[in-house]
């Protein structure tokens, strides 16, 4: 008896998550057109990881323009990216010796600059889209310095902060690509 009923409760929730999950066939044809453009794009040198961040990142998968995608992009990736690197830096700094300190807060600087040209990139996408383009390919620069500040050092902390950063350094093309996309 108590077998039976087993089989029942997972035949019948194997029957539910068919019709709960919807197969890949039955995503939005035109999102994965707009991603697969995005990807197709001349400032991405990644194109594998391009599509494997995009598709493997649900809100990308139901964008319904190429702005729309661009946002998310910009607002889903980049930004939380940024948010948890500046909030690991200074968190961390408060552990660290007076000379890693500085580096974590100087770096944490960089990356509030970061922050805040993608959230002007984000407001110019549907107003100035080559304007967008460039708050986010400005934010390059940022980057680099936190590397140059910090890829000396060799303690945890700086090597966990690189790792973060070198995640950022990746996923920027995403967002200039996406900008670039919707200036056409």
């Amino acid at each position: 008896m108590a077998y039976s009923s087993h089989c029942f409760f997972f035949v019948s929730v194997a029957l539910l998550l068919q019709f709960l999950i919807a197969p890949a066939s039955a995503l939005p044809l035109q999102s994965t057109q707009y991603i697969d453009d995005l990807c197709k794009m001349p400032s991405i040198d990644d194109k594998t990881f391009c599509l494997q961040t995009l598709t493997g990142y649900q809100g990308a998968m139901y964008a319904g323009s190429s702005i729309t995608l661009a946002q998310i992009v910009i607002s889903g990736l980049l930004v939380p990216h940024v948010q948890k690197t500046m909030r690991f830096a200074l968190l961390t700094s408060a552990k660290e010796p007076p000379s890693i300190k500085t580096q974590f807060m100087t770096s944490r600087e960089y990356l509030r600059t970061v922050g805040y040209s993608l959230a002007k990139a984000f407001d110019q996408l549907a107003v100035s889209p080559r304007s967008s383009t460039q708050d986010v390919m400005s934010c390059t620069d940022q980057i680099t310095k936190v590397l140059n500040l910090i890829g000396k050092n060799q303690d945890v902390a700086s090597k966990t902060l690189i790792e973060m950063t070198m995640r950022m350094k990746k996923l920027l093309p995403l967002g200039v690509a996406a900008a670039q996309a919707v200036a056409g």
